[in-house]
């Protein structure tokens, strides 16, 4: 399974870029899943639902089933929040690729989104993970990776297939 993480910024456009990555490399025949880092609080789950009554009195995983998909929600209950390594393994182990969104600071390969107003510190310049920007912005400074069109997904998607040695399908 390879891992390519999508990073940047608060609303850098990581999860447009991600949702475009998904549709274009599932269009050529990979399994792909994703892992998505989020700073805050969030409840995948609502009130008044079976599954979060399960939780809310006590239930530490709760797992729900059908006939076209089962999820997960595992509560922490004070434990620490898992690190990108604890929570790899619980993707199908057939994934072709796995697109992280977030988890900027971990050592896997990553490609750094700059929006078009960037006015801050490219993260490339400190981490030597980031194998390339995607970016629309004018005047970036010189960087030592390939800057990729943002405005072009399937550039980019070029560019992650080539990286990996993955053929196209």
């Amino acid at each position: 399974m390879h891992v390519i993480g999508i990073v940047g910024w608060k609303n850098s456009g990581k999860t447009t870029l991600v949702v475009e990555l998904v549709r274009l490399l599932t269009g050529r025949g990979l399994k792909v899943g994703t892992i998505k880092h989020a700073h805050h609080s969030f409840d995948i789950d609502q009130p008044g639902k079976d599954s979060y009554r399960h939780r809310d009195a006590g239930a530490t995983d709760v797992i729900v089933a059908s006939g076209t998909r089962w999820a997960q929600v595992h509560e922490l209950r004070g434990q620490a929040e898992p690190e990108l390594a604890d929570l790899l393994p619980r993707i199908s182990p057939d994934t072709d690729i796995v697109l992280v969104e977030g988890f900027k600071r971990d050592p896997h390969d990553k490609i750094e989104v700059v929006p078009a107003d960037f006015d801050g510190r490219l993260l490339t310049l400190d981490d030597p993970h980031v194998i390339a920007l995607a970016s629309d912005a004018p005047g970036l400074p010189q960087v030592k990776v390939p800057v990729l069109r943002r405005s072009d997904p399937a550039q980019v998607t070029a560019f992650i297939l080539r990286h990996l040695g993955i053929g196209t399908v």
